[in-house]
């Protein structure tokens, strides 16, 4: 059976709801702290599982209740963790997420355990051509440039999330098919590359020849681009009252490489499934625990087509 593989973080979510977000130097009185499993890694990986597809994910969490309770969800949402390591006297990694009335977050995170994480656990022996391996950067970007090599020396067909965006980006591509980045990040990548475009829809169009890889381009509220076949798609986002925008990004990206490891050749269709995901996630509070699975998403909406984008040729 081909395989999502997932190499990445995983975090305890320390969740506080504030009325707005603090500004630099500005205290702001907020809830109770609520306590969800989280990392981008690790919600991608059951973003994946629960779009159906088989998941296996390496990665590490401290030998303490945050790391068990950890395992236990990825556990039960179907994800194969025997390549994830249990660490002695380190923590689990943590997030501290302040979300406002709009939804909308400020994230700070202590990598704890994910530290702990070796080029010896990047190898993916298992890994054949067919699997598809998924990468963020919440962890150390020498650690992903292996795993991504060492994937595609296998024929694997490796997926990047470039969050959290990076700073330094020599060799970190060069062995990535497809970019999945939002518009921060895509900004930020722009900018390391020297590459300058009117429109942040230009950048899906202008980055791929100097980066390498293809890109999917999430604009939030204005939905997610991509070049397909020389030509610039849009698939318009779904409106919902928004609770929580933590993991919606990455329920993004678990759904489409659940998506396009049942057929690769479909990047469109792999998207409008993922919006719909993503969506369901921003309509709920927390991280692992907001994804939707699959049936809920099949039915959740009407399935639109592929828009072209207004103003781009």
């Amino acid at each position: 059976m081909s395989t999502v593989f997932v190499v990445g973080s995983l975090n305890i979510d320390q969740t506080i709801r504030v009325r707005s977000l603090p500004g630099p130097g500005e205290t702001v009185r907020g809830s109770d702290a609520v306590y969800g499993p989280g990392g981008k890694g690790g919600n991608q990986a059951v973003a994946a599982a629960r779009a159906g597809a088989a998941v296996a994910f390496t990665g590490a969490v401290g030998d303490d209740a945050h790391g068990h309770r950890i395992l236990e969800f990825l556990s039960d949402a179907g994800v194969d963790c025997r390549h994830t390591r249990i660490v002695d006297a380190v923590p689990t990694g943590t997030a501290v997420i302040a979300v406002d009335d709009e939804g909308q977050n400020q994230i700070l995170v202590s990598p704890g355990a994910n530290s702990s994480l070796t080029t010896e656990d990047m190898d993916i022996p298992e890994g054949r051509e067919g699997d598809i391996l998924v990468l963020q950067l919440e962890i150390p970007a020498p650690l992903v440039r292996h795993a991504a090599r060492r994937a595609k020396s296998r024929g694997l067909y490796v997926v990047m999330n470039a969050a959290p965006a990076p700073h330094e980006i020599e060799n970190l591509f060069d062995d990535v098919d497809l970019l999945i980045v939002n518009e921060q990040e895509i900004s930020l990548l722009a900018e390391t590359a020297g590459v300058r475009a009117t429109d942040h829809r230009d950048l899906v169009r202008s980055l791929p020849p100097v980066l390498g890889p293809a890109i999917v381009f999430t604009a939030g509220a204005e939905g997610s681009f991509a070049v397909v076949d020389g030509d610039l798609v849009h698939v318009p986002a779904h409106a919902v009252i928004a609770e929580d925008t933590t993991g919606a990004g990455d329920t993004f990206v678990g759904y489409l490489a659940a998506s396009l490891l049942a057929d690769r050749g479909d990047l469109v269709a792999a998207m409008e499934l993922a919006t719909r995901a993503s969506a369901l996630t921003v309509a709920r509070s927390g991280a692992m625990e907001s994804i939707p699975h699959r049936g809920e998403v099949l039915q959740a909406f009407d399935s639109p087509s592929p828009l072209p984008p207004q103003g781009c040729p």
